[in-house]
């Protein structure tokens, strides 16, 4: 039964340190063959007055958001179209890889590329799986597609993982995979 106590100065929110103690739970599970409620995670709150480093008394750094947040809006403002919002998002050394593309940097490169593959796609979200790796957050986002094919057909039930990589607050790379391309070609 791991136990973890971590100490944090004062200054976040019920939800930054839920999130936290999760992100704690997560980890432990990576190594300790435990089920969560086998894993007790405390969090000990000093006030900033009580801490100091270089004999200068320190404020907390400002919480982290949530990376599946970022990037659940991301893929809201695309689906709406919302280019403005969507950039906003994007750090300035963006880029993107598509199933047979190079690697683009601008959405509108990825607007003009789809206008060649379909109508319009929206997605179906079976869900968004976040961990921290080499330095930044990565979020996969997993489900499955549905829309007009360039003649007016539907489609639907193809699958697609994005995954992203996430630093700064701001959304760095996207990679997309999924079997668009397939099911086009029967």
């Amino acid at each position: 039964m791991p136990i973890v106590e971590a100490h944090i100065l004062e200054g976040y929110s019920a939800t930054e340190k839920s999130r936290l103690t999760s992100a704690l739970t997560n980890a432990i599970r990576f190594v300790v063959p435990a089920p969560d409620v086998a894993i007790t995670v405390m969090l000990h709150e000093y006030p900033s007055e009580a801490y100091a480093r270089g004999g200068q008394h320190r404020q907390p750094a400002p919480a982290l958001p949530d990376p599946s947040t970022i990037v659940r809006d991301y893929l809201t403002s695309m689906e709406a179209r919302d280019l403005e919002a969507a950039q906003s998002m994007l750090r300035e050394d963006f880029q993107m890889v598509f199933p047979a593309t190079d690697p683009m940097t601008r959405l509108s490169e990825l607007i003009e590329w789809s206008k060649a593959r379909y109508r319009s796609v929206k997605k179906t979200y079976d869900g968004f799986d976040a961990l921290h790796g080499n330095g930044v957050a990565v979020v996969y986002a997993r489900g499955t597609l549905h829309g007009e094919w360039l003649d007016g057909t539907p489609f639907d039930g193809i699958r697609f993982i994005d995954r992203f990589e996430i630093s700064e607050g701001k959304i760095v790379r996207q990679d997309v995979w999924n079997d668009m391309g397939e099911v086009r070609a029967q």
